[in-house]
């Protein structure tokens, strides 16, 4: 890795094997980072960094990209942003100068255009409850706290933001210490520094220090979301604070995930999907932030099959908790995961996002041999003991989307009645 006099730190994987680079300039602020007032203005502003720069227009950066034949994109997550693109290997240089330009000068024009896009967005997931109950157990797991906000952000605050507001934040987050530039593919880490080096040298840039967040001292109480809504199915999710991505338990938790309902063979698809029809769609999911976590699961299932769903969630989690994996299903989890990891591997994208994620967040970047070591150093009692810490009953906060609020409290009661009660009073 190279940290240039502008604040921005390099780096670069080669892959003789392919012609193409994948290129990301990741950024450290997410929603996370924003007060009540500002929520949303983190992905808005990511919305708004393919409006226009001081050199080129919307429609110039949408035509070069089409002209070298590439792909851009870019995503806000609740602790980084990030601004990516895969080109031929003889465009990363155009590729390289455009996205500096989108990152480091946008205009921030068309703002009353793309404000309409967001709010769009916004609608859009109201109107996905499949989607909307992530937001509402995120807020439930962490009420209070930027991290229980949607990444998306508020409509209100959407609606009113000045781009005063929207520039001066740019401002404070997007200099060149908060910024990495990580690359994968056909081009080497000389090359990659040299690329951004011209970029930079084009501006006239100060480089403030890396953004630093207050960290989340402690969780909060479980507590309960619902939202009212006319569908056919109760969307449910029951989660709770995980480990942050520096802890080693990590690899347990994947793991634990894996064997919950991360997999088509995994407990919750088998037992509620395949043996007894009760739903179409049930998975278990965990994240890792820089101090904590999120760990949990989600079912859509009609009204008459809510209540079982829910207690044989409970059952499963109590059962791996009390020690109930077995050497098949472990195993079978672990070469899981360590084949996921080998075929992410074989792809630009990935690589770049593994090293400008690590660099980025502040976390250990592991060979492919480590991890792999790390997932078969795993133990049942380990991931049996994380189930019981992590996923106790009294730990679980809840979220639903439905017809009925009291069906659902019902149906919540099964894994964690004091939550019940204060879902009833």
């Amino acid at each position: 890795m190279s940290e240039l006099d502008t604040g921005e730190r390099v780096v670069a994987e080669q892959m003789t094997n392919v012609r193409s680079v994948a290129i990301g300039f990741w950024i450290g602020v997410g929603s996370r980072d924003e007060t009540p007032a500002k929520s949303g203005i983190t992905h808005f502003i990511e919305h708004l960094l393919f409006k226009g720069t001081r050199s080129y227009s919307a429609q110039d950066i949408a035509e070069i990209f089409d002209g070298l034949g590439g792909e851009l994109n870019a995503a806000t997550s609740r602790e980084h942003t990030v601004v990516y693109a895969r080109v031929p290997e003889q465009h990363v240089g155009t590729a390289i100068e455009l996205m500096s330009d989108m990152v480091f000068v946008p205009n921030f024009t068309d703002l009353d255009a793309e404000r309409e896009v967001v709010l769009e967005e916004i609608a859009m997931v109201e109107d996905s409850p499949q989607e909307l109950v992530h937001d509402l157990v995120a807020e439930a797991v962490f009420p209070g706290h930027p991290l229980g906000r949607p990444v998306i952000g508020r409509a209100e605050v959407i609606s009113t933001v000045s781009r005063r507001t929207i520039t001066g934040y740019h401002e404070s987050m997007y200099g060149g210490g908060n910024i990495v530039v990580a690359a994968a593919g056909s081009v080497d880490h000389k090359q990659l520094v040299e690329l951004v080096q011209r970029a930079a040298s084009a501006r006239e840039e100060t480089a403030p220090g890396q953004h630093v967040r207050r960290p989340l001292v402690k969780p909060p109480a479980p507590s309960v979301r619902f939202q009212r809504k006319d569908t056919e199915q109760y969307h449910v999710c029951l989660a709770a604070p995980g480990i942050a991505r520096s802890d080693r338990r990590r690899f347990a938790v994947s793991i634990l995930d894996a064997i919950l309902g991360g997999s088509a063979s995994s407990r919750l698809f088998q037992e509620i999907r395949e043996k007894r029809g009760m739903a179409y769609s049930v998975y278990s999911f965990a994240s890792q932030y820089s101090d904590s976590g999120q760990i949990g699961l989600y079912v859509g299932t009609r009204e008459e099959n809510l209540a079982a769903c829910i207690e044989i969630a409970g059952q499963q989690i109590a059962a791996i908790a009390e020690g109930g994996v077995t050497t098949r299903e472990l195993e079978r989890a672990k070469e899981n995961i360590k084949g996921r990891i080998v075929l992410s591997m074989e792809s630009t994208s990935n690589r770049m996002s593994r090293l400008g994620k690590s660099i980025i967040c502040d976390t250990e970047l592991l060979s492919l041999d480590r991890l792999i070591a790390e997932i078969d150093g795993v133990e049942a009692d380990a991931v049996g003991e994380l189930a019981s810490v992590l996923l106790a009953p009294d730990k679980l906060s809840a979220a639903g989307v439905g017809t009925n609020e009291e069906r659902f409290t019902e149906a919540i009661q099964r894994v964690n009645p004091s939550l019940a009660a204060k879902a009833a009073a």
